[in-house]
């Protein structure tokens, strides 16, 4: 496995992502249909923390650029284990969201590259797939990008879009 390949692995589940989002109305951002637990902006606001911490924080730690990608907050609001809330004052707007989630892969996709093979090599703890070490992190960033983008191709399609084809 090779940190090209995880790179495009992110880089395509972006793209898949992008599809999903470029169809979905910005007025629907905060709408969480009947017996659905979720909404496109949690969803979004998910993926751009999660994306942070699997690719920069654990590759590299804490930098100072990392204050210009999200705030304390934003992480917190959208971190493992938070619950969409209906309220969409309990949020950013889904401007702010969006800018977020686009600056994290921008930041993503200008370090990344620069991971070394011996860097990629340390170990980490869960989450991680295929191997337990930062290669893994990487991978994992794809894997939980794809899975969140099924969760927003399901709200889109309540939306009462027709299917990607």
């Amino acid at each position: 496995m090779s940190l090209a390949l995880a790179l495009g692995q992110i880089e395509f589940a972006r793209k898949y992502t992008l599809s999903i989002l470029d169809e979905i109305d910005a007025s629907h951002w905060f709408t969480m249909p009947a017996g659905t637990p979720t909404h496109v902006a949690w969803q979004v606001g998910h993926l751009a923390m999660a994306q942070y911490g699997l690719c920069l924080y654990r590759q590299r730690g804490r930098q100072e650029v990392d204050l210009e990608l999200m705030s304390s907050s934003f992480r917190k609001l959208f971190s493992k284990g938070s619950v969409p809330e209906a309220d969409p004052a309990a949020y950013p707007a889904p401007e702010e969201i969006r800018a977020t989630f686009d600056r994290v892969y921008a930041q993503v996709m200008k370090e990344a590259p620069a991971f070394t093979p011996e860097q990629l090599a340390e170990p980490v703890d869960m989450p991680y797939c295929a191997y337990p070490n930062k290669l893994g992190s990487l991978l994992m960033a794809s894997h939980h990008e794809m899975l969140h983008a099924g969760q927003l191709g399901l709200l889109r399609r309540m939306f009462g879009n027709q299917p990607i084809r």
